[in-house]
């Protein structure tokens, strides 16, 4: 695999991990504290910038031209690698550290609801407990967390990288 592939996951998968882990230490720390949706999201999009790096270093040690389809190789790559460290990171939090999460998050998701709305996100909640009762189940829903929006984060990169900085011959 290719050193800028390589770095630029581990820079990816590091970065989102890292604010994924403060977040889950504060929840821990501080039981009735809401989980942020914006700063979750806003780390992915940072992580992501990775992707961006990559492609512009891939085209940059290949005389500046990238296909894009070589761009977009480079950015799922790199996604993957990202999206892997999240996954393994988060599987060692929930299993080491915070094995009742499901339970907390749900308490905290449902507190603040009523009616219609509760009974759809308690329907929500016992299919993320039943989902959470096996390591597949964990892995699946922690992949489709991250790996949507790195896919589309890739497509948007693959675009920039081939044709929006596309030199002028």
């Amino acid at each position: 695999m290719n050193k800028i592939i390589l770095k630029n996951g581990i820079y990816g998968g590091l970065a989102v991990s890292a604010v994924m882990g403060y977040v889950t230490y504060s929840m821990k720390e501080n039981p009735n504290m809401e989980p942020s949706m914006a700063l979750g999201f806003g780390s992915m999009i940072v992580a992501f910038l990775f992707v961006l790096f990559g492609i512009l270093q891939q085209k940059k040690a290949n005389n500046d031209q990238i296909s894009f389809g070589a761009a977009f190789k480079t950015g799922l790559l790199i996604t993957l690698i990202t999206s892997t460290i999240y996954v393994l990171v988060w599987l060692f939090i929930y299993y080491n550290i915070f094995p009742d999460f499901i339970e907390k998050y749900s308490e905290i998701a449902l507190k603040n609801l009523s009616g219609a709305e509760l009974s759809k996100a308690k329907e929500e909640m016992e299919f993320y407990k039943k989902a959470y009762e096996s390591p597949f189940g964990v892995i699946g829903l922690t992949y489709m967390e991250i790996l949507p929006l790195g896919i589309v984060f890739t497509l948007i990169y693959s675009v920039v990288g081939a044709f929006l900085l596309k030199k002028k011959q």
